[in-house]
Protein backbone atom coordinates (compact mmCIF):
# COMPACT_ATOMS: atom_id res chain seq x y z
CA UNK A 1 0.00 0.00 0.00
CA UNK A 2 1.42 3.37 -1.04
CA UNK A 3 1.64 5.89 1.79
CA UNK A 4 0.96 9.57 1.27
CA UNK A 5 3.67 12.17 1.69
CA UNK A 6 3.39 14.13 4.95
CA UNK A 7 3.12 17.19 2.71
CA UNK A 8 0.12 15.97 0.72
CA UNK A 9 -3.16 17.69 1.58
CA UNK A 10 -5.54 15.79 3.87
CA UNK A 11 -9.27 16.12 3.40
CA UNK A 12 -11.87 15.24 6.00
CA UNK A 13 -15.36 13.97 5.28
CA UNK A 14 -16.59 17.35 6.54
CA UNK A 15 -15.01 20.77 6.72
CA UNK A 16 -11.80 22.22 5.32
CA UNK A 17 -8.80 20.15 4.29
CA UNK A 18 -5.38 20.37 5.96
CA UNK A 19 -2.65 21.60 3.61
CA UNK A 20 -0.33 18.91 5.01
CA UNK A 21 -0.35 16.04 7.52
CA UNK A 22 0.87 18.02 10.57
CA UNK A 23 -1.63 18.90 13.33
CA UNK A 24 -0.26 20.65 16.41
CA UNK A 25 -0.96 18.48 19.44
CA UNK A 26 -3.08 20.10 22.18
CA UNK A 27 -0.53 21.38 24.69
CA UNK A 28 -1.04 22.62 28.24
CA UNK A 29 0.68 25.99 28.56
CA UNK A 30 -0.84 27.86 31.56
CA UNK A 31 -0.79 31.16 29.66
CA UNK A 32 -4.40 32.38 29.66
CA UNK A 33 -6.19 34.46 32.29
CA UNK A 34 -7.59 33.00 35.52
CA UNK A 35 -11.16 33.37 34.26
CA UNK A 36 -10.39 31.43 31.08
CA UNK A 37 -10.14 34.41 28.76
CA UNK A 38 -7.46 34.29 26.06
CA UNK A 39 -4.17 36.05 26.80
CA UNK A 40 -1.83 37.73 24.37
CA UNK A 41 0.83 35.12 25.18
CA UNK A 42 -1.46 32.23 24.25
CA UNK A 43 -2.58 33.98 21.07
CA UNK A 44 1.04 34.58 20.06
CA UNK A 45 2.17 31.03 20.86
CA UNK A 46 -0.60 29.36 18.82
CA UNK A 47 -0.68 31.69 15.82
CA UNK A 48 3.11 31.37 15.55
CA UNK A 49 2.62 27.60 15.06
CA UNK A 50 -0.04 28.22 12.42
CA UNK A 51 2.37 30.56 10.66
CA UNK A 52 5.08 27.91 11.05
CA UNK A 53 3.32 25.56 8.66
CA UNK A 54 1.05 23.30 10.71
CA UNK A 55 -1.85 22.12 8.55
CA UNK A 56 -4.08 22.27 11.62
CA UNK A 57 -3.45 24.11 14.87
CA UNK A 58 -5.18 22.78 17.98
CA UNK A 59 -5.58 24.75 21.18
CA UNK A 60 -4.74 23.49 24.63
CA UNK A 61 -7.49 21.71 26.54
CA UNK A 62 -10.28 24.27 26.98
CA UNK A 63 -12.67 23.55 29.84
CA UNK A 64 -16.40 23.32 29.21
CA UNK A 65 -17.48 23.93 32.83
CA UNK A 66 -15.90 26.26 35.39
CA UNK A 67 -15.59 23.30 37.76
CA UNK A 68 -13.81 21.32 35.05
CA UNK A 69 -10.69 23.48 35.20
CA UNK A 70 -7.61 21.29 35.39
CA UNK A 71 -4.75 23.76 35.73
CA UNK A 72 -4.05 27.46 36.25
CA UNK A 73 -4.07 29.73 33.22
CA UNK A 74 -6.34 27.35 31.31
CA UNK A 75 -8.24 28.56 28.27
CA UNK A 76 -11.99 28.50 28.83
CA UNK A 77 -14.97 27.86 26.58
CA UNK A 78 -17.69 27.58 29.24
CA UNK A 79 -19.13 31.08 28.90
CA UNK A 80 -19.91 33.72 26.32
CA UNK A 81 -17.34 35.95 28.00
CA UNK A 82 -14.74 33.82 26.21
CA UNK A 83 -16.11 34.47 22.73
CA UNK A 84 -14.13 37.61 21.90
CA UNK A 85 -10.79 36.00 22.64
CA UNK A 86 -11.70 32.71 21.02
CA UNK A 87 -12.90 34.55 17.92
CA UNK A 88 -9.62 36.42 17.69
CA UNK A 89 -7.68 33.18 18.10
CA UNK A 90 -9.68 31.30 15.46
CA UNK A 91 -9.25 34.16 12.99
CA UNK A 92 -5.53 34.36 13.73
CA UNK A 93 -5.03 30.64 13.05
CA UNK A 94 -7.16 30.58 9.92
CA UNK A 95 -5.38 33.65 8.54
CA UNK A 96 -2.27 31.46 8.25
CA UNK A 97 -4.17 28.82 6.20
CA UNK A 98 -4.19 26.42 9.15
CA UNK A 99 -7.35 24.56 10.20
CA UNK A 100 -8.43 25.92 13.60
CA UNK A 101 -9.39 23.23 16.13
CA UNK A 102 -10.46 23.86 19.74
CA UNK A 103 -10.03 20.99 22.20
CA UNK A 104 -12.97 20.48 24.61
CA UNK A 105 -11.99 19.32 28.09
CA UNK A 106 -13.16 18.71 31.62
CA UNK A 107 -10.73 17.47 34.25
CA UNK A 108 -13.29 15.70 36.44
CA UNK A 109 -11.62 14.34 39.58
CA UNK A 110 -8.34 15.89 38.40
CA UNK A 111 -9.68 19.43 38.92
CA UNK A 112 -7.68 20.87 41.85
CA UNK A 113 -9.97 22.09 44.63
CA UNK A 114 -7.89 25.27 44.91
CA UNK A 115 -8.62 26.04 41.26
CA UNK A 116 -12.38 25.45 41.32
CA UNK A 117 -13.30 26.32 44.91
CA UNK A 118 -15.25 23.13 45.53
CA UNK A 119 -14.86 19.36 45.58
CA UNK A 120 -14.10 17.97 42.13
CA UNK A 121 -16.59 15.70 40.40
CA UNK A 122 -16.17 12.21 39.00
CA UNK A 123 -18.33 9.38 37.64
CA UNK A 124 -17.99 7.77 41.10
CA UNK A 125 -16.82 9.06 44.48
CA UNK A 126 -13.03 8.95 44.68
CA UNK A 127 -11.35 8.98 48.07
CA UNK A 128 -7.86 9.73 46.71
CA UNK A 129 -8.92 13.01 45.08
CA UNK A 130 -11.87 13.82 47.34
CA UNK A 131 -14.14 13.85 44.29
CA UNK A 132 -17.87 13.34 44.64
CA UNK A 133 -19.98 11.28 42.27
CA UNK A 134 -22.01 13.07 39.63
CA UNK A 135 -25.77 12.69 39.95
CA UNK A 136 -27.54 11.30 36.84
CA UNK A 137 -28.92 14.72 35.88
CA UNK A 138 -25.43 16.19 36.31
CA UNK A 139 -24.04 13.65 33.84
CA UNK A 140 -26.64 14.80 31.31
CA UNK A 141 -25.74 18.43 32.09
CA UNK A 142 -22.06 17.63 31.56
CA UNK A 143 -22.75 16.17 28.12
CA UNK A 144 -24.88 19.21 27.27
CA UNK A 145 -22.08 21.56 28.34
CA UNK A 146 -19.63 19.80 26.00
CA UNK A 147 -22.10 20.34 23.17
CA UNK A 148 -22.73 23.97 24.21
CA UNK A 149 -18.98 24.55 24.21
CA UNK A 150 -18.72 23.15 20.68
CA UNK A 151 -21.49 25.51 19.57
CA UNK A 152 -19.56 28.35 21.21
CA UNK A 153 -16.41 27.34 19.33
CA UNK A 154 -18.43 27.31 16.11
CA UNK A 155 -19.73 30.83 16.85
CA UNK A 156 -16.18 31.97 17.50
CA UNK A 157 -15.12 30.84 14.04
CA UNK A 158 -13.26 27.60 14.70
CA UNK A 159 -13.32 25.01 11.93
CA UNK A 160 -13.94 22.24 14.44
CA UNK A 161 -13.36 20.73 17.86
CA UNK A 162 -11.65 17.75 19.42
CA UNK A 163 -13.39 16.02 22.34
CA UNK A 164 -10.77 15.12 24.97
CA UNK A 165 -11.53 11.54 25.97
CA UNK A 166 -7.97 10.70 27.07
CA UNK A 167 -5.40 11.12 29.87
CA UNK A 168 -7.67 10.26 32.78
CA UNK A 169 -9.86 13.35 32.47
CA UNK A 170 -13.61 13.17 32.96
CA UNK A 171 -14.65 11.32 29.79
CA UNK A 172 -11.76 8.89 30.27
CA UNK A 173 -12.87 8.50 33.88
CA UNK A 174 -16.24 7.33 32.59
CA UNK A 175 -14.50 4.92 30.20
CA UNK A 176 -12.39 3.40 32.98
CA UNK A 177 -13.88 0.38 34.76
CA UNK A 178 -11.44 1.09 37.61
CA UNK A 179 -12.67 4.64 38.22
CA UNK A 180 -16.29 4.30 37.09
CA UNK A 181 -18.18 2.00 39.44
CA UNK A 182 -21.65 3.35 38.66
CA UNK A 183 -24.57 0.95 38.43
CA UNK A 184 -26.82 3.12 36.23
CA UNK A 185 -26.85 3.66 32.45
CA UNK A 186 -23.43 5.33 32.63
CA UNK A 187 -21.61 2.45 34.35
CA UNK A 188 -20.98 -1.27 34.10
CA UNK A 189 -20.65 -2.40 30.49
CA UNK A 190 -18.35 -0.62 28.03
CA UNK A 191 -21.44 0.51 26.16
CA UNK A 192 -22.67 2.23 29.31
CA UNK A 193 -19.27 3.63 30.30
CA UNK A 194 -18.80 5.11 26.83
CA UNK A 195 -22.37 6.42 26.63
CA UNK A 196 -21.52 10.00 27.59
CA UNK A 197 -18.71 10.17 25.01
CA UNK A 198 -21.02 9.08 22.20
CA UNK A 199 -23.80 11.35 23.49
CA UNK A 200 -21.39 14.29 23.26
CA UNK A 201 -20.27 13.38 19.75
CA UNK A 202 -23.85 12.86 18.58
CA UNK A 203 -24.98 16.15 20.13
CA UNK A 204 -22.19 18.11 18.46
CA UNK A 205 -22.86 16.49 15.11
CA UNK A 206 -26.59 17.17 15.31
CA UNK A 207 -26.37 20.78 16.47
CA UNK A 208 -23.29 22.22 14.81
CA UNK A 209 -23.19 23.02 11.11
CA UNK A 210 -22.76 20.10 8.69
CA UNK A 211 -19.20 21.04 7.71
CA UNK A 212 -17.94 21.35 11.31
CA UNK A 213 -14.91 19.10 11.93
CA UNK A 214 -15.26 16.78 14.96
CA UNK A 215 -12.46 14.67 16.41
CA UNK A 216 -11.92 12.59 19.54
CA UNK A 217 -8.71 12.03 21.49
CA UNK A 218 -8.31 8.64 23.18
CA UNK A 219 -5.70 6.95 25.35
CA UNK A 220 -4.75 3.43 24.30
CA UNK A 221 -3.64 2.32 27.77
CA UNK A 222 -2.98 3.69 31.30
CA UNK A 223 -5.55 5.69 33.27
CA UNK A 224 -7.60 2.53 33.86
CA UNK A 225 -8.11 2.03 30.12
CA UNK A 226 -7.38 -1.34 28.50
CA UNK A 227 -6.08 -1.71 24.95
CA UNK A 228 -8.95 -3.99 23.96
CA UNK A 229 -11.57 -1.47 25.11
CA UNK A 230 -9.71 1.49 23.59
CA UNK A 231 -9.70 -0.36 20.26
CA UNK A 232 -13.40 -1.10 20.58
CA UNK A 233 -14.25 2.55 21.26
CA UNK A 234 -12.04 3.75 18.40
CA UNK A 235 -13.58 1.23 16.00
CA UNK A 236 -17.11 2.25 16.99
CA UNK A 237 -16.26 5.93 16.43
CA UNK A 238 -15.01 5.04 12.96
CA UNK A 239 -17.90 2.74 12.15
CA UNK A 240 -20.60 5.23 13.18
CA UNK A 241 -18.95 7.95 11.05
CA UNK A 242 -19.99 10.82 13.33
CA UNK A 243 -16.41 12.02 13.74
CA UNK A 244 -13.89 13.15 11.14
CA UNK A 245 -10.75 12.04 12.96
CA UNK A 246 -9.52 9.99 15.89
CA UNK A 247 -6.37 11.16 17.69
CA UNK A 248 -4.58 8.42 19.63
CA UNK A 249 -2.34 9.77 22.41
CA UNK A 250 0.27 7.01 22.72
CA UNK A 251 3.13 8.79 24.60
CA UNK A 252 5.46 6.97 22.21
CA UNK A 253 4.20 6.04 18.74
CA UNK A 254 6.89 3.36 18.42
CA UNK A 255 6.37 1.52 21.72
CA UNK A 256 4.88 -1.90 22.27
CA UNK A 257 1.73 -2.30 24.39
CA UNK A 258 2.14 -2.46 28.16
CA UNK A 259 -0.22 -5.45 28.36
CA UNK A 260 1.80 -8.63 27.84
CA UNK A 261 -0.85 -10.41 25.80
CA UNK A 262 -0.58 -7.73 23.10
CA UNK A 263 3.20 -7.41 22.97
CA UNK A 264 5.27 -8.40 19.95
CA UNK A 265 4.20 -5.53 17.73
CA UNK A 266 3.64 -1.82 18.06
CA UNK A 267 0.81 -0.30 20.05
CA UNK A 268 0.07 1.88 17.03
CA UNK A 269 -0.53 -1.14 14.80
CA UNK A 270 -3.62 -2.09 16.80
CA UNK A 271 -5.26 1.13 15.59
CA UNK A 272 -3.91 1.45 12.05
CA UNK A 273 -5.43 -1.97 11.28
CA UNK A 274 -8.95 -0.85 12.20
CA UNK A 275 -11.56 -0.30 9.50
CA UNK A 276 -11.55 3.49 9.35
CA UNK A 277 -14.18 4.11 6.72
CA UNK A 278 -14.03 7.87 6.10
CA UNK A 279 -12.47 8.68 9.48
CA UNK A 280 -8.85 9.91 9.56
CA UNK A 281 -6.39 8.53 12.11
CA UNK A 282 -3.62 10.51 13.80
CA UNK A 283 -1.32 9.84 16.74
CA UNK A 284 0.97 11.67 19.12
CA UNK A 285 4.00 10.52 21.08
CA UNK A 286 7.71 11.28 20.65
CA UNK A 287 7.52 12.38 17.03
CA UNK A 288 10.72 14.43 17.04
CA UNK A 289 12.36 14.11 13.61
CA UNK A 290 11.78 13.91 9.89
CA UNK A 291 12.51 10.18 10.11
CA UNK A 292 9.82 9.78 12.80
CA UNK A 293 7.27 11.54 10.61
CA UNK A 294 8.09 9.29 7.66
CA UNK A 295 7.89 6.19 9.89
CA UNK A 296 4.44 7.24 11.12
CA UNK A 297 3.17 7.69 7.58
CA UNK A 298 4.66 4.34 6.55
CA UNK A 299 2.95 2.73 9.55
CA UNK A 300 -0.40 3.86 8.14
CA UNK A 301 -1.28 7.08 9.93
CA UNK A 302 -3.15 9.79 8.05
CA UNK A 303 -1.53 12.60 10.04
CA UNK A 304 0.81 13.23 12.96
CA UNK A 305 0.44 15.38 16.09
CA UNK A 306 3.85 16.65 17.21
CA UNK A 307 3.91 17.93 20.78
CA UNK A 308 7.35 18.68 22.19
CA UNK A 309 8.73 19.17 18.68
CA UNK A 310 6.04 21.79 18.15
CA UNK A 311 7.08 23.56 21.35
CA UNK A 312 10.74 23.53 20.38
CA UNK A 313 10.21 24.46 16.72
CA UNK A 314 7.28 26.68 15.76
CA UNK A 315 8.06 25.75 12.14
CA UNK A 316 8.57 22.00 12.63
CA UNK A 317 6.65 21.08 9.44
CA UNK A 318 8.84 23.41 7.37
CA UNK A 319 11.98 22.03 8.99
CA UNK A 320 10.93 18.50 8.07
CA UNK A 321 10.06 19.60 4.54
CA UNK A 322 13.42 21.28 3.98
CA UNK A 323 15.70 18.72 5.64
CA UNK A 324 15.08 14.99 5.33
CA UNK A 325 17.50 14.42 8.22
CA UNK A 326 16.00 17.03 10.55
CA UNK A 327 15.92 16.22 14.27
CA UNK A 328 14.58 18.45 17.02
CA UNK A 329 17.10 20.51 18.96
CA UNK A 330 18.91 18.69 21.76
CA UNK A 331 17.61 19.21 25.31
CA UNK A 332 17.91 21.09 27.56
CA UNK A 333 17.28 24.42 25.86
CA UNK A 334 17.52 27.85 27.45
CA UNK A 335 14.61 30.03 28.49
CA UNK A 336 15.79 32.53 25.88
CA UNK A 337 15.53 29.86 23.20
CA UNK A 338 11.92 29.19 24.21
CA UNK A 339 11.11 32.92 24.25
CA UNK A 340 12.35 33.12 20.68
CA UNK A 341 10.03 30.22 19.86
CA UNK A 342 7.03 32.18 21.13
CA UNK A 343 6.57 30.84 24.67
CA UNK A 344 5.48 33.26 27.38
CA UNK A 345 6.91 33.28 30.88
CA UNK A 346 4.15 31.10 32.37
CA UNK A 347 4.72 28.46 29.69
CA UNK A 348 8.49 28.58 30.18
CA UNK A 349 7.96 28.15 33.92
CA UNK A 350 5.77 25.13 33.27
CA UNK A 351 8.30 23.57 30.92
CA UNK A 352 10.94 24.09 33.61
CA UNK A 353 9.08 21.50 35.69
CA UNK A 354 9.70 18.90 32.95
CA UNK A 355 12.97 17.21 33.84
CA UNK A 356 15.82 18.14 31.53
CA UNK A 357 13.77 20.39 29.23
CA UNK A 358 14.96 23.86 30.26
CA UNK A 359 18.60 24.40 31.18
CA UNK A 360 21.23 27.08 31.62
CA UNK A 361 21.37 30.10 29.29
CA UNK A 362 23.10 29.54 25.99
CA UNK A 363 26.70 30.68 25.77
CA UNK A 364 26.85 30.95 21.98
CA UNK A 365 24.77 30.90 18.83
Amino acid sequence: MTRQSPFAPLSFSRGPAMKNRFMLAPLTNLQSHDDGRLSEDEFHWLTMRARGGFGATMTCASHVQARGKGFPGQLGVFGDEHLDGLGRLAAGIRKEESVAILQLHHAGMRSPREQIGEAPVCPSANAETGARALEPDEVEELAEDFVAAALRAERAGFDGVEVHGAHGYVLAQFLSAEVNTRDDRYGGSLENRSRILFDVVEGIRERCRPDFVVGVRLSAERFGVTLAEAREVAQRLMREDQVDFVDMSLWDVFKEPAEEEFQGRSLLSYFTELDRGRVRLGAAGKITSAADVRACMEAGLDFVLPGRAGILHHDFPMRVRDDTDFEQVALPVSADYLRAEGLGEAFIGYMSTWGGFVGAPETGT
